[in-house]
């Protein structure tokens, strides 16, 4: 997949000229330009500027038609430029960027319409840019097409890590296994919240290469906890995965390949997808869910209880986990209804043969809870949060839990 491609502009250079042909649209990082329309009299005459969080040229991803604008820098620019290629296929991804370019769409007949009033108001020009400077503050779809742009780069430049949460056997009171968590740690901005940037990786389809990286990695870590021998030396390590994974038909042989190359078994890895995500493509990810099942992997539904909860979904699919959704644990003792709504998940569960682990386990009372309710695994804060993979060896060493 391509990347948005960066461009700069010198102060006074031309970024487009009025009459020529394009198929790239430029969104502005850094400085200002100017636009000009050039009349049937030769006057050239300056309609509206344009600053950071903007969209110059968006016509050309949506006609062949010449440019209607001269537009140049007033300043030193940094742009990031959307050719028309990149446009359609983030469309057929369901892409921020398709949600951006219509509001753009919208501004440019605001544009049109403030240009018609130059004539009669000597303050449209004013006008004009406050519409602008109010759309680019509205524009949530701005921040995520830089997002992903640097998200990409992080997948490349290795400024991804993984953490991993300690799941813990209710009945051995020992580890059982992992989840592998995606972290990101900016060079600028720190670290990026999951809830940021793992939607966007999904909507642009990053989210493919990323599942690939984390399993990759995951697996050596987990032949890493292997090593340790003794009751270490079958533990399981969960992955997640989105929608977009299930559409590559190879996957499965793709994860046992890795799983061989790393020293592990099929059963080792669980793939870890949310209800909501099922049936985004329920044909692909029920084929491929069940091959990867069939190689021995196991498949687990995260959040359970909060996506549509549908009791033919679990029939349908090849589940073998339930995970209990955390705000049903952490609101347990305080509510009756999610206390039983626990249950509920858990003997459902255990009437379908699944395993069921219960997350956002954070108190002593919510372990001494969910193991009396039969419930077989835990995961939460009370027994550890999640951390680099050498934190978590040295945990293990030394971890004795209570409840």
């Amino acid at each position: 997949m391509s990347s948005l491609q960066q461009r700069n502009f010198q102060s006074g250079d031309t970024i487009m000229e009025q009459g020529k042909r394009g198929d790239s649209a430029f969104m502005i990082e850094s400085g200002r330009v100017e636009i000009l329309i050039e009349k049937d009299n030769g006057l050239v005459q300056q309609v509206g500027t344009r600053g950071p969080g903007t969209i110059i040229g968006e016509m050309s991803l949506i006609d062949d038609e010449p440019r209607t604008a001269t537009i140049k820098a007033l300043e030193d620019c940094s742009l990031l430029e959307i050719n028309r290629h990149e446009f359609n296929r983030r469309i057929e991804k369901s892409d921020p960027v398709m949600r951006m370019v219509m509001q753009v769409v919208l501004t440019r007949y605001r544009d049109m319409l403030a240009r018609a009033a130059i004539l009669q108001n000597k303050n449209s020009m004013t006008k004009s840019e406050e519409l602008e400077r109010e759309y680019a503050e509205k524009s949530d779809a701005v921040s995520a097409i830089k997002m992903a742009n640097e998200f990409e780069h992080a997948l490349e430049n290795n400024e991804l890590s993984l953490h991993y949460q300690p799941m813990i056997d209710l009945k051995t009171k020992k580890v059982n296994g992992f989840e592998a968590l995606m972290r990101w740690h900016h060079p600028e901005k720190g670290d990026i919240s999951p809830g940021l940037f793992i939607p966007i990786a999904e909507e642009t389809g990053l989210i493919a290469k990323a599942s690939l990286w984390a399993f990759e990695t995951a697996c050596k870590a987990l032949a890493d906890f292997h090593a340790l021998g003794g009751e270490y030396s079958d533990l399981f390590m969960s992955v997640n995965f989105s929608s977009e994974d299930f559409i590559n038909p190879s996957l499965p042989d793709i994860l046992l390949d890795t799983l061989t190359k790393s020293g592990l078994k099929p059963h080792h890895a669980h793939l870890e997808i949310t209800e909501r995500l099922l049936i985004v493509h329920p044909t692909s990810a029920k084929d491929t869910l069940e091959k990867c099942r069939d190689l021995g992997m196991e498949i687990s539904i995260d959040d359970f209880g909060t996506g549509y909860s549908s009791l033919s979904y679990l029939h349908y699919y090849p589940i073998d986990i339930l995970k209990i959704d955390r705000s049903f644990i952490k609101n347990m003792n305080d509510d009756p209804t999610a206390k039983e709504l626990a249950k509920s998940i858990i003997s459902l569960g255990q009437n379908m043969g699944m395993k069921v682990i219960a997350e956002g386990v954070e108190t002593i009372e919510d372990a001494t809870e969910v193991a009396a309710m039969g419930c077989d695994t835990a995961q939460g804060y009370y027994f550890a949060r999640p951390n680099d993979l050498e934190t978590i060896l040295n945990f293990l060493k030394s971890a004795e839990f209570q409840f």
